[in-house]
């Protein structure tokens, strides 16, 4: 059974049509990435499957077996299904550590949420040396290495990352793919929402092309990757 399945996901704001008939799964264990250009609705997915834009009537999102459509957000996140959001979204007053803490605002387990700090400081070992650090100081990789090791305390089943390498350096950027690859192995499942679809496609296992708000390819990333029309459209070649 797939750990996520979206039918026929609408959108409207307003008077616009953001997502027409969105369909895809997540298998569990897998890397699942959705490429498009700006404006094709990647985001807006996102958000949706969250709980944070209601999908219009017909709509439907099951994660891990259960209707959560309708569902809020806070509950959402409580069944394991986490977002770490476009834009970083840390709180800039508060320190590292605090930021770290709001992760796991759903949980009591104290030695879990331990374990689970203690291995995303391992897997972003720079956070560790900023614990104290408001988060507003850190640069955009940092913030960004913050936003994942946040969004790891929600001990997610499955992580929506929405543009993880936008605006950063490329050096930062190989290094966040190989952290996305190591969480994958670890047993989360992803779906990634990237820009950058050449890197994007390197990482994930199977893939989505969104264009103006409609799925319109899909299948292996590599074969993917190789498609013309992919090719020409977003790998610059």
């Amino acid at each position: 059974m797939a750990l996520l399945e979206v039918s026929n996901l609408g959108v409207k704001y307003g008077a616009i049509q953001a997502l027409h008939s969105v369909s895809l799964r997540v298998e569990p264990g897998e890397i699942v990435t959705l490429i498009g250009s700006n404006g094709a609705g990647k985001t807006t997915t996102l958000r949706t499957i969250s709980g944070l834009v209601r999908g219009v009537s017909g709509s439907t999102v099951v994660f891990d077996g259960t209707d959560i459509t309708k569902m809020a957000p806070h509950e959402i996140v409580k069944r394991g299904l986490v977002q770490s959001p476009e834009g970083r979204g840390v709180f800039p007053q508060m320190s590292v550590a605090e930021n770290l803490e709001l992760g796991a605002f759903t949980r009591t387990d104290r030695g879990g949420i331990e374990k689970d700090r203690e291995r995303g400081l391992t897997l972003f070992p720079r956070l560790r040396e900023r614990l104290k650090q408001p988060a507003g100081t850190l640069s955009g990789g940092e913030q960004q290495m913050l936003a994942m090791a946040r969004a790891l305390l929600a001990r997610p089943k499955l992580l929506l990352l929405d543009e993880p390498s936008l605006g950063l350096a490329p050096q930062v950027v190989q290094t966040i793919f190989k952290i996305i690859g190591e969480i994958n192995r670890e047993g989360v499942t992803v779906l990634l929402v990237e820009q950058n679809a050449n890197m994007a496609l390197k990482v994930a296992h199977r893939a989505y092309v969104l264009e103006v708000g409609r799925v319109t390819m899909e299948g292996e990333a590599a074969v993917l990757a190789k498609s013309d029309d992919v090719r020409r459209a977003y790998l610059g070649h």
